[in-house]
């Protein structure tokens, strides 16, 4: 490999396979090519896996090449049956172009569509599959793809013990005629995707030779799937995936996702998803060797993230927030702030004032009244930052911060929340 962008490419691990890596390395010395790469709207938002293909492209866009993003309305009302065991739930029309418009949304964050010299393009699959017939489908897409070569792609493969509908089978032609379609209408060489989508990349190569010719030179390219050192699923969470949208997960807890990286998938992660240079990887990959106390990746990991996807003002009240609730610094923070370090803490609410001995045992901070009164005893309970250690002392709304949220500090970092009715 010759080309920048590939060299970069694999130093980054973001190479797990390709048709044809010398053509594509020829393609990409020659000038400026078309790629795309597709996102299913199979939920209200994307989550942080699709940020490997999401920055993928932004990579290839600033390299100079053209990009399209392209926005599944019609395979996502049919479903991939890549990486799953069972059935997935098919979607209303309705709920489906809903989910375009939110996922066209995120994508305009990270590529840029308007006001430079090399825009990306988006385009919905909905829009040249809408008016096809069954019968143009089956004589002019289906009539290419043999039986036994579908029933040889993994992702048909491992599903036909557990069951495997029609509709789920005929998606890989579908997404065929996507590469198909942009690659004779919009000169579109290659496609991207995650190493699950191989098997659906290599159909619409497929299809492209048998209508073009052996000659035509288009290629595919995939990325690895994500997973943690552990063996454990990347992006999710105890209370489920970190998505992209802040209203379903919030910066703040996009930036303790990050910042909890492990040291053995640190560099990894921060050559994934930052556009951090080779040589300030490198830097931090040394200062996780000798002073992994720091934790300076998993920082400059989670800044660069979170300022990515919700801008910098977001990470910076996220780090506003770290950092008050490891002082015990409560009073800094609004009570939306409040909201949103604690939503994952134990939480109860109250409808009159309680007496604190009481309150920390509905809350759930001591076992016991007695246990209760020796936390006081010993100066370990603070109520809204202030050390408290008088067993007739009320918990009451006239103390709650904004009248809404009294916050119980056990230690140094068992949070609990009281709420007011």
């Amino acid at each position: 490999m010759k080309n920048p962008l590939l060299l970069d490419l694999a130093w980054r691990g973001l190479i797990n396979d390709c048709t044809d890596i010398e053509l594509l390395d020829e393609m990409l010395n020659e000038g400026s090519i078309t790629l795309y790469c597709g996102f299913d709207p199979t939920a209200e938002s994307l989550h942080v896996g699709s940020l490997l293909p999401i920055l993928t492209l932004k990579r290839f866009q600033l390299a100079g090449h053209k990009v399209l993003a392209l926005v599944g309305g019609a395979t996502g009302l049919i479903g991939d049956p890549s990486g799953r065991s069972t059935e997935r739930q098919l979607n209303s029309i309705e709920t489906v172009q809903k989910w375009v418009g939110s996922i066209k949304a995120q994508l305009s964050q990270f590529l840029t569509f308007t006001e430079s010299n090399n825009p990306a393009e988006m385009v919905n699959n909905y829009d040249w599959t809408k008016d096809l017939t069954v019968i143009d489908f089956l004589r002019d897409i289906g009539k290419h793809f043999g039986i036994n070569y579908m029933l040889a792609k993994e992702s048909i493969e491992r599903r036909l013990e557990t069951g495997l509908s029609y509709t789920e089978f005929s998606y890989t032609i579908l997404q065929a005629l996507d590469f198909y379609h942009l690659f004779t209408s919009k000169n579109c060489v290659l496609q991207i995707g995650g190493s699950d989508q191989w098997g659906n990349i290599t159909s619409g190569l497929e299809l492209i030779r048998k209508i073009h010719g052996p000659e035509a030179k288009a290629v595919g390219l995939t990325m690895p799937l994500v997973t943690k050192a552990d063996g454990t699923k990347f992006g999710k969470t105890a209370g489920g995936a970190i998505w992209l949208d802040a209203k379903l997960t919030s910066p703040y807890e996009m930036y303790q996702f990050f910042l909890n990286t492990s040291d053995d998938d640190v560099i990894k992660f921060l050559k994934y998803f930052t556009f951090l240079s080779k040589e300030e990887i490198e830097a931090l990959e040394e200062k996780v060797k000798t002073e992994p106390h720091l934790r300076e990746a998993q920082k400059a990991l989670a800044k660069e993230v979170v300022t990515l996807v919700h801008g910098k003002e977001a990470y910076e009240q996220a780090v506003k927030i770290t950092s008050c609730l490891f002082s015990g610094d409560i009073k800094s923070l609004t009570s939306k702030e409040i909201e949103t370090g604690l939503k994952d803490f134990p939480a109860v609410t109250f409808a009159e004032s309680t007496n604190i001995v009481d309150a920390l045992v509905m809350c759930g901070a001591a076992t016991s009244k007695r246990q209760a009164r020796e936390f006081l005893s010993s100066n370990a309970i603070q109520i809204n930052g202030e050390k408290v250690n008088d067993v007739n002392f009320m918990i009451s709304k006239d103390i709650a911060i904004d009248g809404k949220f009294v916050i119980v500090l056990r230690g140094k970092k068992n949070y609990y929340m009281i709420r007011f009715e």
